[in-house]
This record gives C-alpha cells, sequence and structure tokens, in this order.
C-alpha cells in the first residue's frame, strides 16, 4: 500500500478546508463582534426604559396630584390627567413616551418646569466632576496598594491593606461623609462645608462647561479654582475611599493569580529583577480584567452618588434623582434613569473594547 493512500489529504489551494467551508477573516470577526454588541444598546435600554416606565406608573404615587396639588377640584384633576394622557392604557401612555424619546423629547420637569433634558445638562457636569476626581484619586492610590499587598502575601502590610480595603468598603457612605463633616468642617475648620462654592465666589466665573474647576481655571480666577477644589475635597475624598478599598481588592486579587503563574516563574529563573517581573509582566496582564473593574466604578460614580450628594449639598444628578422621586417628578425620574442606563452601556460598550485591544487573544 502506497504513503499515499494513508497520508491525510492535502488542503486546497489558498488554505481553505476541506468541504468548500471558508475561514472567516479576521476583519469579519471583529466586524461581527462590534455589530452584535452595538446591536444589544437599543435592546438594553429598551428593557431599561420598559421596566422603569411600569415601576413609574405603579408606585402609590398620583403624578397629576404633583402638578395640581392635592387639593385641586376634582374636574381640574380629570382635565389634567386628560391632558397628559395618563386616561390612556398603560401600553398606549408607553409607546407615546418611547415616540417622545425617539425625538430627543425626555418631558418636562414638574419641580423645575424646565424640560428634563436641560436639568440633566444643568446638573450633571457637578456629578462628572465629582465622579472624575474621585477615581483619579482611587486609582492612583487602590492599584498600588493592591500589587504592594500582593507582593507581599501574608505579611503584615497584606493584613493591613486586607484590613483596610474591608472597612472602606464596608462602612456605609453616609457614615464616611458624616465622619469628614465632623472632623475636617465642624472641628478642625481645615476644609469649607457643604455645597459646591462659598457664596463669596457663586457668579464671578462665566459657566463654559458646568465643572467649576475648569471654569476657573478658563477664566484664569485662582481664587474660585482653589474655593472649587477645596469644596470638591470631603466628598471626593468619601467616594475616593469607598471606590479605592474595591479597586485595591481586586487589584490584589488580579495580582496574586498572575504571580502564581509559570511565565512569572520563568522570569525569576532568567533573573529579571522584581520590579520588571511585576510591573513589566504581571501587571500588564493584570490591567486587561482590571479595565473592566475600572469602568464599571466609574459608572457607579456617574450615576449619581445619591447619599454622598445628599449630604454634602451636591447639586449633581444623583441629588436631582432623589428630589424628583420624592416629587413624584416622573419624568425627571424616567429621564435620569435613562441617562444613568446610557452611561453603563456606553462604558460596558468602551470596557469591551479595551479589553479587546489589550488582549489579543481575545477574537
Amino acid at each position: 500500500m502506497s504513503d499515499t493512500a494513508t497520508s491525510p489529504a492535502a488542503p486546497p489551494p489558498g488554505g481553505q478546508p476541506a468541504g468548500g467551508r471558508q475561514r472567516p477573516s479576521a476583519m469579519r470577526l471583529r466586524f461581527q463582534a462590534v455589530s452584535g454588541t452595538l446591536a444589544s444598546i437599543p435592546i438594553t435600554l429598551f428593557g431599561l426604559v420598559l421596566v422603569t416606565f411600569f415601576i413609574g406608573r405603579v408606585v402609590p404615587i398620583d403624578p397629576v396630584l404633583a402638578i395640581v396639588g392635592d387639593r385641586a377640584p376634582q374636574d381640574v384633576v380629570e382635565a389634567a390627567r386628560l391632558q397628559l394622557g395618563l386616561d390612556q392604557p398603560l401600553y398606549v401612555q408607553f409607546w407615546r413616551y418611547l415616540g417622545q424619546i425617539a425625538s430627543g423629547d425626555l418631558g418636562r420637569s414638574v419641580m423645575t418646569s424646565n424640560p428634563v433634558t436641560d436639568d440633566i445638562i444643568r446638573f450633571f457636569p457637578a456629578t462628572f466632576e465629582l465622579a472624575t476626581l474621585a477615581l483619579i484619586v482611587a486609582v492612583l492610590i487602590g492599584i498600588p496598594l493592591g500589587v504592594w499587598a500582593a507582593t507581599r502575601q501574608g505579611s503584615w502590610v497584606d493584613q493591613g491593606v486586607r484590613l483596610f480595603c474591608l472597612a472602606g468598603h464596608s462602612l456605609p457612605v453616609f457614615v464616611l461623609g458624616l465622619i469628614s463633616l465632623l472632623l475636617f468642617y465642624a472641628h478642625w475648620g481645615v476644609l469649607p462645608g457643604p455645597g459646591r462654592q462659598s457664596i463669596f465666589y457663586e457668579g464671578m466665573v462665566d459657566t463654559r462647561t458646568g465643572i467649576l474647576t475648569l471654569d476657573a481655571l478658563l477664566a484664569g480666577d485662582w481664587g474660585a479654582f482653589q474655593d472649587a477644589l477645596l469644596h470638591l475635597a470631603q466628598p471626593a475624598g468619601v467616594l475616593a475611599m469607598f471606590s479605592l478599598a474595591y479597586i485595591a481588592r481586586m487589584t490584589r486579587a488580579f495580582m496574586l493569580n498572575e504571580l502564581k503563574s509559570e511565565y512569572v516563574t520563568t522570569a525569576r529563573a532568567k533573573g529579571l529583577s522584581r520590579g520588571r517581573i511585576v510591573w513589566g509582566h504581571a501587571f500588564r496582564n493584570t490591567a486587561v480584567p482590571l479595565v473592566t473593574v475600572l469602568a464599571m466604578t466609574y459608572a457607579g460614580l456617574l450615576e449619581g452618588a445619591v447619599l454622598t450628594e445628599t449630604i454634602f449639598s451636591w447639586p449633581g444628578l444623583g441629588q436631582y434623582l432623589t428630589v424628583s422621586l420624592l416629587n413624584a417628578d416622573m419624568n425627571a425620574v424616567l429621564g435620569a434613569t435613562l441617562v444613568v442606563g446610557l452611561i453603563y452601556v456606553m462604558l460596558n460598550l468602551l470596557s469591551d473594547l479595551l479589553y479587546r485591544l489589550l488582549d489579543p487573544r481575545v477574537k
């Protein structure tokens, strides 16, 4: 029997597998992955709007009474209900609301009498400024702390970091906020109290971006910049404390997993320095899953730290959402919730794209 009878069939020209089936190209695989991710965005937002809308309609709060008052005559209440379309079935109200969202109309706020879109544009920069500074502080402290604990596993350093992370992640945010106000504002007087800026600086800087620190820098007013930064210190510090505890804990877990890998053992056998092994090899692989952790942490901060903004009287999206809910302002609640959901979806999409860029094994 000849060798050709038992040898496997040679692949056809061009590298195509037998049977005429072509292997999809790398570009096509990337396009399919990105298109599938993008297609999930409207589905996710539709589900978010659906759930939020029906919850807002079944809660024992009448949005009509929030508009006309609980002492309005019955005929006025019925006229307002008819004008708002609340006399229609729920599915009719929902499809009408979807049409409004598609046209960029989130309705009008009962509390402020402004379009909800304008309110969100006005309140969101305060949350963005607070969340961004808190995340920067959390990353600059939390990641080195987690790496430091992982490289000294079992030592007093590792135990101290783990205890710090447990306390920071378990202690309620409102407790941290009240302790901060009690010590730094009431007792020592080294930081200003609640609010976004002092009364002296209100209206002195033109609003360009809505971010006070950036607007003060653009105007060249260093006094207003320092005042805005000092007002940021306490709420941003409280949020950073909570976030860096989680980031440090996750960084430590990721690093411990990488430091036990075979390539780290090989690098040590080759005589590479400890710093190069930790930061040049182990941390580079840790950065891939850490991207998702940072993205979700940032999304949680951007959704509006409700308790922190309430304690420090910070006029952000979280406080706007809370006050709107207490006043049965359902248009504002639905609009703010939709923005929060969009933030989560977009940051999740961004982390997914960065994951694919940082890790070539992900197709």
